[in-house]
């Protein structure tokens, strides 16, 4: 855990040196505090996103509320931007599409939000998207008015400051629970897809559900389901599903064999 968290810390470092060299030069504008940035990113987990009602880049209200039921994934851009933005958000495509695969198509959705509200317009995120390759049908692009983007990062615990240019942020993405907890933050513009699949997963397959097939066969692919770093890419783990399978058949012997002898000693 700590080599995650060094690589975090490193990650959301190197994103806010490369958003402030991005913006021109200005030694009169103000700058993001690192410690500050990640200190408040941190204090949010845990935190439940109010009900907030954003503007789709189709011009549709969404409410965050509609979300609530299965994982999301926030990620926090504005789309005049030409350094940090479009990478991390062309490294986010290639995480989505991985955990669409693992995971399920279905079984979470992804927000890109637009944070200046001013000129995140419909029309500037559906310029973003088309630009970006955003295609999947469960990814939605929105913003809203200051107010209401004001509260919805404070929430989030993001930070950003206006520079010349542009702004000073943190590349910050966030995954919400099915209860519109916060559980994780990931920062970077590069970072491990581990890191982002990992708390995914536990969302995913966190749920609670009744007894049924289904909800046993997601118990086997939480515990089988592994990072294969040669490859580069989840897969399933056959060897921890045969142990799987024994450790049970075997405790239903054990348990068949306490039962008989159980009943022996009884009728004795």
């Amino acid at each position: 855990m700590s080599a995650v968290r060094r690589a975090a810390v490193l990650g959301l470092g190197f994103a806010i040196a490369l958003s402030a060299a991005a913006a021109a030069a200005d030694s009169r504008s103000e700058r993001l505090d690192p410690q500050g940035a990640m200190a408040r990113s941190e204090q949010a987990v845990g935190r439940i996103l109010g009900n907030y009602v954003l503007t789709d880049s189709n011009g549709n209200r969404l409410a965050l509320a509609s979300y609530r039921g299965k994982p999301l994934i926030i990620s926090l851009v504005y789309t005049s931007c030409s350094s940090i933005c479009p990478p991390t958000t062309q490294h986010l495509i290639a995480a989505v599409n991985e955990a669409r695969r693992v995971l399920g198509e279905e079984r979470f959705a992804v927000l890109t939000v637009g944070f200046d509200a001013r000129h995140d317009t419909p029309a500037h995120l559906a310029q973003f998207a088309a630009t970006q390759g955003v295609k999947f049908p469960n990814w939605r692009l929105a913003s809203g008015d200051a107010g209401t983007l004001d509260a919805l990062l404070r929430d989030l615990g993001f930070s950003y400051v206006a520079v010349a240019g542009g702004f000073d942020h943190v590349a910050q993405t966030t995954i919400v629970d099915q209860d519109g907890r916060i559980s994780r933050h990931v920062y970077g513009d590069d970072f491990p897809i581990q890191m982002l699949i990992e708390p995914l997963k536990d969302a995913v397959y966190g749920i609670a559900r009744p007894v049924s097939l289904s909800g046993i066969i997601d118990r086997i692919r939480f515990i089988c389901t592994a990072y294969d770093p040669g490859a580069g890419r989840y897969r399933i783990d056959y060897g921890l599903i045969f142990g799987s399978v024994i450790a049970a058949c075997s405790l239903l012997v054990f348990g068949g064999v306490l039962l008989r002898e159980w009943r022996r000693s009884a009728r004795a």
